[in-house]
């Protein structure tokens, strides 16, 4: 494996969107993840089984997905709670499986999917959603305060926001390591309580902040040796740099996660009025 510094980068989601729907890739999240439930984050069934607990969704229930990926992730919470879901997502790909996928699944009439930068304003009404869920993805987007207010604007009174975030600091980072883990896009590194700080100053009211760094550890060493695994296979349809590029990512944050110096929190809020 190439293990030297880089600052390109790298094209971890659009390779995943691309080959989403292929037998190696659903067999590398199998491997990775226990089960595969279309995810391409540190999210496992077991643990989305926990967060869907937390959120008390009816099948009344309008939930906003932020960042939804493959939308495979939001199916499965509106499979077991009747809920109806919404999702965004920033990748064309990613919005095209996610209606593919809902389509299969004959989830038409209880779903929608929009591609669109959460970053920027929303573009739903002011109290439009009981629950708001992102997961590993407030790291991507620049502006937290901002971006607080406006999930706070599209929940209604006493809405739920569950979120994870996994690039927390809690230890001592290099250059050389921080370079890696920000190579697949936009990251914003935090310290270790500023969620919460932020959260209270945007009007919510911080109900549980979970240490969920061991899931992260676990599955982005268990993805690094399924790619590898599968590395001929991989390097054809990625081409080198990319494959190469993956895997340095996913072994820096297998490492820094098992070491606990960068985190990553799972954080339940509610609206506050």
């Amino acid at each position: 494996m190439q293990t030297s510094p880089t600052d390109k980068r790298v094209d971890l989601y659009g390779a995943s969107y691309r080959n989403f729907a292929t037998d190696l890739y659903g067999d590398i999240r199998r491997e990775a993840f226990g089960e595969d439930i279309g995810q391409t984050g540190w999210l496992t069934a077991e643990e989305q089984d926990l967060f869907i607990s937390w959120l008390g969704l009816t099948r009344s229930s309008q939930l906003l997905d932020i960042a939804c990926g493959s939308g495979k992730p939001t199916l499965r919470i509106a499979q077991k709670t009747g809920c109806h879901v919404s999702g965004l997502d920033l990748h064309s790909e990613a919005i095209a499986s996610a209606k593919a996928n809902a389509r299969e699944l004959g989830y038409e009439g209880r779903t929608k999917f929009y591609e669109g930068n959460a970053g920027e304003r929303l573009s739903f009404a002011a109290q439009s959603f009981d629950a708001v869920t992102c997961i590993d993805a407030i790291n991507h987007l620049p502006n937290r305060p901002h971006v607080l207010e406006e999930w706070r604007r599209v929940l209604k009174p006493g809405g739920r926001l569950l979120f994870t975030d996994p690039i927390v600091l809690t230890g001592p980072i290099t250059n050389t390591e921080i370079a890696i883990r920000a190579s697949i896009g936009l990251f914003m590194f935090v310290p270790e309580g500023l969620d919460e700080m932020l959260l209270r100053e945007a009007g919510f009211e911080v109900e549980r902040v979970e240490d969920r760094t061991r899931n992260m550890a676990m599955n982005a060493a268990g993805w690094l040796a399924a790619r590898a695994r599968r590395e001929a296979d991989l390097r054809k349809i990625e081409g080198d740099e990319a494959y190469f590029g993956q895997q340095r990512f996913l072994e820096t944050a297998a490492a820094l996660a098992s070491e606990k110096r960068l985190s990553r929190f799972a954080i339940l809020a509610r609206r506050s009025d």
